[in-house]
This record gives structure tokens, C-alpha cells and sequence, in this order.
């Protein structure tokens, strides 16, 4: 049976229109991954949010943006885990820092959050070390907690670099799967979603949760590395254990080296035909991830016309839209439904 099928069956995503993917939260407006930013995400209007998951050294499930914690936590301003810095190739970089690999749950609870890009988004440092490190258990007690019977919260969760925890002894796909069922969030229509650029991960994960599990996506970057994946044989392959892919959004609105858009790509049309949903990542409002003609200025932390680059997306026929700005994407899509008819997700 082919993963794609049991969307004949089950819940989708979302049942009517394209849905809305707060990544990390609305992590525009708050530092990411903190319960201010998820709830804010929900507030706008979010279908799902976005956590990144890594594991910690006694197999704890955190939502981090990477395994290295200095740049998201005020680890380096604590003198207590100053031996603790190191440096470690992480997949093809090598990386000096704090590695959640290094930590206990409990030491991770007394680190406090900040944001990861302050130059770019100086308004959210107000928010610094006010929020602390959550589990994937509590941002999915958050999405329940906040769902009505009008409308689902789910959780999208991104699982980082699972292939490399478990050659380091954290066998993060077991821990995943094992966790999914202790939450009763293992089923198609259930809480969670999962997403990874690593295929073998969750290849693993479909055989672990079989072809009645949760819903999955196969993430998709802009390096060449990944090409494969976006064949029509490659998205087949892809249909065998995921429902959607998830690709970078330069692999739709196509871009030169100046970032002058230049095209659109068929990749939407070719994704569709192989039974996948298509949800690509990731649009924010800030004039430097913006195709040329749709920034406001030279400014990059300016805001562009990220409502604009929505609403071509949509009108391309993507499924869904993982951003930094949930209120943005909202908007197109409530502009979009009242212009043509309500589109049912593939």
C-alpha cells in the first residue's frame, strides 16, 4: 500500500483549502520555539506549528532549531556548562558550541531562551530569557489544548539530522515513534505530522508505524544533493512512505543568482499527479528572503511583499505554506477564497 493512500481515508491536514504551518511558532514576532511564539502562531490563525526536534542525552524529545544551543539559549552566559563547549561535524559542517546531545532534560530546563537572529528581527530580543525549552510532548499538549471542534491545532514536527543521533547512540526515530504512541499520537488523523530531509529516517518510520500512522513529509532542499527526490520516479519513491513533500520554496518560484525571479517551476502539477501533497518552506515578510520584485526597499530587514509571494504560491496550487509570519499567509489565503472557489487539499 502506498503511504499517499491513506488520505482516502483519514483525516487531511486540513479538509478545505491550503493550511497554514507556523514555523517554530510565528517566529517573526517572538523567539522561535517558545511558548509565546507557538500560542501566537495559533492566535493568527495557524493550522499546525512548526517544532524542530532534537534529542538530549538521556533520550528526551526538545524543540530546538539544531542540536548547537548557542545561538537559540543563553548557554554561553552560563558558567556552569562552560566545559561543556566543544566543537563536533554535525552532517557536512563542523560546529563550535553546546550540543543538546550533552545535556540532561533537567539541565536543558534551567537554559533560557533568545532570539536567533537579532539583527534581522531586533524587536524580539525584548523577549529574551522568558521562556524556557519545551518538549515535543508539551507542544503537542499545546495544540490539544488550544484545538476546538470547530478546528484542529496539529503539530508538524521536524526531525533534525535522526540518522546522525543514531550513530551517536540516540536512536531518535525509536524514541519518536515510541513517543507518538505513549501520547496516542501515532494515527493519520492524529495530532502530530512528521517531517525530515532524511529519507531513510523516515522510511523507518513508516516500517515502525506502519502505512496506518501518522502522516509524513519529505522535506526538500534547494542543494543539488536533493534533486533526486523531485523526478517524477523520485516523487513515486517518495509516495511509497510519505504523504506531501515539503520543498524550498526557490524550487517553485525559480530565482537567479541576483534573486530576480525568473519563472515558476511544474513541480506542483508533477507532485500532484504522484498523490503528494506539495507544502512548501519557507516564506517571511523581511525583504531578504524575498524574490527582488517584491521587496519594499534595500533594506533586508525591511518588510516585503510577502502577501504577494503567498498568493502565488496558492494560485500555483500548493497545499499548504510553512512561514515565519502566519498572519501574512492567512490573509492571502482568506483573499484567495473569497475570489475562486475553496480548492480540496490533493
Amino acid at each position: 500500500m502506498h503511504a499517499t493512500e491513506s488520505l482516502a481515508t483519514h483525516a487531511r491536514v486540513r479538509t478545505s483549502g491550503p493550511f497554514v504551518v507556523g514555523h517554530r511558532g510565528a517566529c517573526a514576532y517572538r523567539p522561535e520555539h517558545t511558548l509565546a511564539s507557538y500560542e501566537l502562531a495559533i492566535d493568527m490563525g495557524a493550522d499546525l506549528i512548526e517544532p524542530d526536534i532534537v534529542v538530549t542525552r538521556d533520550g528526551a524529545l526538545v524543540a530546538r532549531h539544531e542540536n548547537e544551543l548557542s545561538r537559540t539559549t543563553d548557554v554561553a552566559s552560563r558558567p556552569e556548562f562552560a566545559d561543556r563547549r566543544t566543537s563536533r561535524r554535525v552532517g557536512r559542517k563542523k560546529r563550535t558550541g553546546w550540543f543538546a546531545e550533552d545535556f540532561t532534560l533537567e539541565e536543558l530546563r534551567t537554559l533560557r531562551a533568545v532570539e536567533r537572529k537579532p539583527g534581522l528581527r531586533p524587536l524580539n530580543t525584548a523577549y529574551d530569557g522568558q521562556f524556557g525549552i519545551l518538549t515535543l510532548e508539551e507542544v503537542v499538549d499545546l495544540a490539544r489544548r488550544r484545538s476546538t471542534p470547530q478546528r484542529q491545532v496539529r503539530v508538524l514536527a521536524e526531525l533534525k539530522k535522526p540518522s546522525w543521533s543514531a550513530e551517536r547512540g540516540q536512536p531518535m526515530t525509536e524514541l519518536v515513534a515510541a513517543e507518538l504512541r505513549r501520547l496516542d499520537a501515532s494515527s493519520p488523523d492524529g495530532p502530530v505530522v512528521l517531517q525530515s530531509f532524511d529519507a531513510a529516517a523516515l522510511r523507518r518510520l513508516r516500517a515502525d508505524l506502519s502505512d496506518d500512522g501518522p502522516q509524513m513529509f519529505q522535506l526538500v532542499d534547494i542543494a543539488s544533493s536533493d534533486d533526486h527526490l523531485l523526478t517524477n520516479a523520485g516523487l513515486r519513491a517518495v509516495s511509497t512512505y510519505a504523504q506531501g513533500i515539503a520543498p524550498c520554496v526557490d524550487r517553485i518560484l525559480l530565482r537567479d543568482a541576483d534573486d530576480t525571479m525568473t519563472g515558476v517551476s511544474d513541480l506542483v502539477a508533477r507532485a500532484h499527479a504522484a498523490g503528494l501533497l506539495v507544502v512548501p518552506w519557507t516564506l517571511a515578510a523581511e525583504n531578504t528572503y524575498l524574490p527582488r520584485h517584491l521587496r519594499s526597499s534595500d533594506d533586508p530587514a525591511a518588510a516585503g511583499d510577502a502577501r504577494g509571494a503567498a498568493r502565488l504560491l496558492l494560485a500555483l496550487g500548493v497545499d499548504g505554506i510553512i512561514t515565519d509570519n502566519p498572519d501574512v499567509v492567512v490573509a492571502a489565503r482568506a483573499e484567495m477564497e473569497t475570489t475562486q472557489p475553496v480548492r480540496q487539499a490533493a
